[in-house]
Formats: C-alpha cells, sequence, structure tokens
C-alpha cells in the first residue's frame, strides 16, 4: 500500500524568482539523490495564488513524496534524520525555505469519481 508524505513549504524571505530555479536546479537533485531506493514518487508542486496576493500565512511548495509502504517511509526518515546527510538537507534547506514554516503530513486519500 502506498504511503505518501505531503510537505507544505515556505521560501526564505527576500527569495522570489530565484526560488523556483534554486529548486529545481539544486534541491530537487538533493532529494533525488537522499530519496533513491526509499521513494516512489517525488514531486513538487509549485503554488501561485488565484488573487495573485501573497499572504504572510501562504505556502509555496507542495511537496509530495510516495513510499512503498510505511516501513518504508519511517526508514528514510530515520536515515535522512542524523549524519552528514541531515547536515548536507538542512544546509540546503536554510539557502532556500524559511525552515520554521515546514509541515509535514501523512495523508489519507478519499477519492470522489466525478461523472460528465
Amino acid at each position: 500500500m502506498t504511503v505518501t508524505v505531503l510537505t507544505l513549504l515556505k521560501r526564505r524571505e527576500g527569495m522570489s524568482a530565484e526560488f523556483r530555479t534554486y529548486y529545481e536546479s539544486r534541491h530537487r537533485v538533493i532529494g533525488e539523490q537522499v530519496l533513491a531506493g526509499y521513494a516512489t514518487r517525488y514531486v513538487r508542486r509549485f503554488l501561485t495564488p488565484l488573487d495573485g496576493a501573497d499572504q504572510p500565512g501562504d505556502f509555496d511548495v507542495v511537496m509530495e513524496i510516495d513510499f512503498p509502504d510505511a516501513a518504508t517511509r519511517d526508514a528514510c526518515f530515520a536515515a535522512l534524520g542524523e549524519g552528514p546527510t541531515h547536515a548536507m538537507i538542512v544546509a540546503d534547506e536554510e539557502k532556500l525555505f524559511d525552515r520554521s514554516r515546514i509541515r509535514a503530513f501523512s495523508v489519507t486519500e478519499s477519492a470522489s469519481r466525478m461523472t460528465r
């Protein structure tokens, strides 16, 4: 059974256009490297407010990571939570995100079947 982790991320204050460029050219690569062997899907969804206004409580990215099961998810986060890999992730996050605003969730999905 697939287990999904959804993380809400806010860019570091002062970052604008370079945020997405840095994320996709640098931080994404780190994510792919450290998630390899654990995750089955790694997606970044960049958010643009429909009203064009950036509100203080808004987030800039919804990151989704799928794992084949809870045990693999737990093993991944245990491996990423310490040592040089953890230090590398934190150092790069500090260049990109407001780390105090990072929120991660386990996802339970319910889907509706839509008709036309």
